[in-house]
């Protein structure tokens, strides 16, 4: 299941974010990452879905 939400994470980072930990800090957070530049939000993504 993680690499599913990976490769939904490279293609859209809030919504892998989301998926893995649903609407809090991290969410935000990578949006806020995602509009600044497209590869932080992918980073951080694919860091927060890693972690577990």
């Amino acid at each position: 299941m993680d690499l599913i939400r990976i490769l939904i994470a490279i293609l859209l980072p809030p919504l892998g974010v989301f998926l893995q930990e649903g609407i809090g800090k991290h969410f935000w957070i990578n949006i806020l990452l995602t509009l600044l530049g497209y590869l932080p939000g992918i980073i951080h993504a694919v860091w927060i879905i890693a972690k577990r």
